[in-house]
């Protein structure tokens, strides 16, 4: 249940909706002392905008909220832990003012907006009560708070607390909670079931690498494999990176969280899949066993990888995942990971990457992410750039020297890992809000969670 979320309606304060295109309207049927003071406070119905109304007895009555309409899911997102402690209650209706979901969209912004990372601190205040909605669809908000607020949690946990195993034990749990399987194979097993690049990047830290392989679903439905990079911290390898660069990558882990966090979710709404999540968990450190630079693995595909940079780590984890991914022919096939700053540099922070052999598919995910208000932008699998990864002394280099294209070359490596024909997007994501936005705390950020569950549910159907 999503506390902050109740069905206890009793001396709920209402909440108006307004928007600037109907504020004047709104404001003409008004009496004339309410007029006034809306006039005094200077409110027009801005879009994210509040009023705070009192009653005669100099008790707070009313809110009045700017919104706007493209944005039904952040309408009211900034006001539980803005508002006064209390219980209010959505006094509009949300689907004809933002349109079909409205309320849903309304309801699971304000759930949104009151994630708290407390493992650490408390928090210095409690938030206010919305009154459900009466059409919100009360799983679905459920389902995609709940993975929300998993992947923040797990994102922001440090890493002290949130290695290899640790990111293990909330997947054993995830599965535990949903009947799924979880197994695991962990440290030089790796290497005795062929996962050498995986116990390559994890073999120079003492907390010894996995690869998580959680199942769920009826196996004879459509087979949709997860694939999440869990670079619990990442150093850079001998190729160190600098401090700047280092201090946020408890974050390197955020491609696993996501796609946990989208398989809570999947399973929570009873999706008709065949689910499976490979999430291969290392720490990329610097030690004696730690993997060089020019070193050559064989991968779990066959194909040798020159290690042009210890840096460029997620891709090497990611490979012999999804080739493993790939023997099942899965109907659909999603990977996600904090892979490049090219990416960054080239979208920014809010805008992660979509890479896809189906355009379909990608279209459709687009399509899903506008709707959502949680956006991706799709970059081209150039395959001519394949060139740019060329070794004269293995298959393929891990990285390219000419420093052009760092998003897409990243892509066209994973590329060599997915047979032909395979419907595969992969999704390149910063995992981070930089900066407080409403229902968007600063910290560690599910970016497309929703748009990818959308874009499931419409594909794969629900099971009830």
């Amino acid at each position: 249940m999503v506390a902050t979320l109740t069905d206890r309606a009793d001396d709920a304060i209402p909440i108006k909706a307004l928007t600037a295109a109907g504020f004047a309207a709104w404001h003409a049927e008004q009496a004339p002392a309410l007029r006034t003071w809306v006039d005094a406070i200077g409110f027009t119905a801005e879009a994210g905008k509040t009023a705070l109304i009192a009653g005669p007895d100099g008790k707070l009555a009313m809110v009045l909220q700017g919104v706007s309409k493209d944005e039904p899911i952040w309408a009211l997102a900034g006001l539980p832990d803005s508002l006064p402690e209390g219980t209010y209650a959505a006094d509009f209706d949300a689907d004809r003012l933002f349109g079909a979901g409205g309320a849903t969209r309304v309801a699971l912004g304000w759930a949104l907006g009151s994630y708290n990372f407390t493992r650490y601190k408390r928090a210095k205040r409690g938030f206010a009560h919305l009154v459900w909605p009466a059409e919100a669809d009360r799983a679905e908000v459920e389902a995609l708070a709940e993975a929300a607020s998993l992947a923040r949690d797990l994102i922001n946990t440090p890493a002290e607390d949130m290695g290899p195993a640790e990111l293990a034990a909330a997947a054993e749990a995830l599965a535990k909670k949903h009947g799924a399987e979880c197994t695991l194979i962990v440290g030089n097993d790796l290497l005795a079931q062929n996962y050498p690049t995986i116990h390559a990047v994890g073999r120079g830290s003492a907390r010894a690498p996995r690869l998580i392989d959680l199942r769920w679903g009826d196996p004879a439905a459509p087979k949709l494999t997860l694939i999440g990079k869990g670079v619990c911290f990442d150093t850079g390898g001998y190729d160190l990176k600098p401090p700047a660069s280092m201090k946020m990558m408890k974050k390197d882990m955020g491609g696993a969280a996501t796609m946990l966090a989208l398989a809570h979710a999947v399973m929570a709404t009873g999706l008709k899949v065949r689910l499976r999540v490979l999430v291969p968990a290392v720490e990329n450190s610097v030690s004696s066993t730690a993997f060089r630079p020019m070193d050559i693995f064989t991968t779990r595909k066959g194909l040798t990888v020159e290690i042009g940079n210890t840096d460029a780590e997620g891709r090497l984890i990611l490979c012999d995942a999804l080739a493993e991914a790939a023997t099942e022919k899965p109907d659909l096939m999603i990977d996600c990971a904090t892979l490049t700053g090219a990416a960054r540099v080239a979208l920014g922070p809010e805008l992660p990457a979509l890479f896809s052999s189906d355009d379909a598919a990608a279209h459709a995910l687009l399509a899903a992410g506008t709707a959502e208000q949680d956006p991706l932008w799709q970059l081209p699998l150039w395959r001519p750039y394949r060139k740019l990864l060329d070794s004269k002394i293995a298959d393929l280099n891990n990285i390219s020297d000419s420093g052009f294209a760092g998003a897409v070359v990243a892509a066209v490596y994973l590329q060599e890992f997915v047979e032909p024909g395979q419907a595969w997007m992969h999704i390149d994501t910063y995992a981070w809000n930089s900066s407080t936005r409403p229902g968007r705390p600063e910290g560690g950020e599910a970016l497309a969670l929703r748009a990818l569950f959308r874009f499931l549910r419409e594909r794969f159907g629900q099971a009830h």
